[in-house]
């Protein structure tokens, strides 16, 4: 089993929950963090002591206070610390049940495990645990699995969610061209652009523009 943990989360309570069941475990070292920045400076502190942290749970949500910090959300945090130290297991521990927002935490940051915060938290996070510790598949909280394989959701990617989320903002398509350009994001093309949201329409079966934006917020896209 792990032998070294941190929790990153700013509510005293899931830390509790979360450090209850790791001492059921046997997890001999157990370290918080409630902020992003913190979490990564402890991560960072270990590994210069040659103590590494060997898993890190994190919710994805942090509330902004008086303290400014340059990473704000646990997808910010989760990113650093892959990049950073990819042998680190990470386990997702939050209320998000977005089928597109979890997908890409598996697809593009590479997390080991996602446990959804509800009744079942103490069960499915234990599990969650062994599973990453035996680096198991699927290691996903049971009531989000089918919304992971649901083609509605896995067949789209992060550039079509930028590209519905700016048209959610309001943008035009020819002011959108120069946004992408802004952003470092390709292809950004006004006809690469135009092509893709017309793709977009009739996979979604929209009749238009406002259409497919309603479709993409009921499906928790946006």
């Amino acid at each position: 089993m792990f032998t070294k943990v941190l929790i990153a989360d700013d509510i005293d309570f899931n830390d509790v929950g979360a450090a209850q069941i790791l001492k059921e475990l046997d997890v001999p070292e157990i370290q918080y963090a409630k902020y992003c920045d913190e979490a990564l400076l402890k991560i960072k502190k270990a590994h210069i002591d040659a103590t590494p942290f060997e898993l890190l749970i994190s919710d994805l949500s942090f509330k902004e206070d008086h303290q400014v910090n340059k990473l704000n959300s646990g997808e910010e945090l989760i990113a650093a610390v892959k990049q950073l130290f990819p042998n680190i297991k990470i386990i997702v521990f939050s209320i998000e049940n977005r089928a597109h927002r979890i997908k890409l935490l598996f697809d593009e940051l590479n997390i080991d495990g996602y446990v959804l915060k509800g009744r079942n938290t103490i069960y499915d996070l234990k599990r969650a645990i062994q599973k990453a510790y035996n680096n198991e598949p699927e290691n996903i909280s049971p009531e989000l699995l089918s919304l992971l394989q649901d083609k509605t959701t896995s067949e789209i990617d992060n550039y079509d969610v930028q590209l519905i989320r700016h048209l959610s903002l309001g943008l035009s398509q020819e002011k959108m061209e120069t946004v992408l350009k802004q952003e470092g994001i390709s292809p950004n093309s006004i006809s690469s652009i135009e092509k893709r949201v017309n793709k977009l329409k009739i996979y979604f079966k929209a009749n238009n523009t406002v259409h497919l934006i309603a479709i993409a917020k009921d499906l928790g896209i946006i």
